[in-house]
């Protein structure tokens, strides 16, 4: 049985990862097989969005520790800077490369690297009983998956820090007031809004919007001056995609634009 579900929809990508009965947890199995899916769903023409999810009551748990104990048993000499690079950086990598948006649907549990790679998504939405917990330090270890890098980008530097030092859990209301995440649906409605708030993103200029995604990534990164000048760039760019033109048009017509995606 794979344990990653991938649905097309339309335009939409949708990955679920499928092993409720460890709350997700990644395994060599699951980290492989999203890692391959998130760059197809990036280099495929037809898809205009992803997203990520989880099957049952977790959006991931993080790293399966099963695996890690049986590593720790046989008393070899744990290389986990080496399973990072192998592992789960292609994965963020492959996230923030897609010239396209990656939404994060988090339902219930989101721990450790399952928090991680929620925080490399474009955007994150949450159930209402959605929990997060940057836990590593409940098991003696630092943060992984990026997690470092994006959180203090999204709630600031002293609150990351309490969140990565306490390691205590953050309920969706809360996360939601912080800027962890931006959208908090109530369970019942939670699959279909979420579908319909990506299906949106997927029905939109993707050009436009990946050069957002490019903006945003240095925006933080460069001087004013510098990322000015970036903007321009991005915006010669925009400025001569066919979906401008279908703006415009669409304005000036007082009609729904009809965007290609190009």
């Amino acid at each position: 049985m794979t344990p990653l579900r991938v649905e097309h929809d339309g335009a939409l990508a949708i990955l679920t990862l499928d092993r409720p009965d460890v709350l997700n947890a990644f395994d060599e199995a699951l980290t492989a097989a999203l890692g391959d899916a998130v760059s197809a769903a990036a280099q495929d023409p037809q898809v205009r969005a992803i997203v990520i999810t989880g099957a049952g009551r977790a959006f991931s748990a993080g790293q399966d520790l099963h695996d890690r104990a049986t590593m720790l048993a046989a008393e070899g000499d744990l290389r986990l800077g080496a399973e990072l690079r192998r592992r789960y950086h292609p994965i963020v990598s492959a996230i923030r490369a897609a010239r396209k948006p990656v939404i994060a649907a988090c339902n219930g549990v989101v721990a450790g690297a399952g928090f991680g790679l929620a925080l490399a998504c474009d955007v994150r939405v949450a159930s209402a009983t959605a929990t997060f917990r940057a836990a590593w330090s409940r098991v003696g270890l630092a943060p992984d998956a990026g997690a470092a890098f994006f959180l203090p980008r999204l709630v600031g530097l002293g609150r990351a820090a309490d969140l990565f030092l306490s390691a205590e859990p953050v309920e969706a209301p809360e996360a939601l007031r912080i800027g962890l995440v931006t959208r908090v649906w109530p369970d019942a409605e939670f699959a279909a809004r979420w579908r319909a708030y990506a299906a949106a993103l997927a029905a939109g200029p993707t050009e436009a919007l990946a050069l957002t995604k490019e903006a945003l990534a240095v925006a933080l990164e460069l001087d004013l001056r510098s990322f000015l000048e970036v903007e321009a760039s991005l915006q010669d760019r925009a400025g001569r995609s066919p979906d401008y033109r279908e703006g415009v048009t669409a304005f000036l017509d007082k009609r729904p634009a009809r965007f290609g995606g190009k």
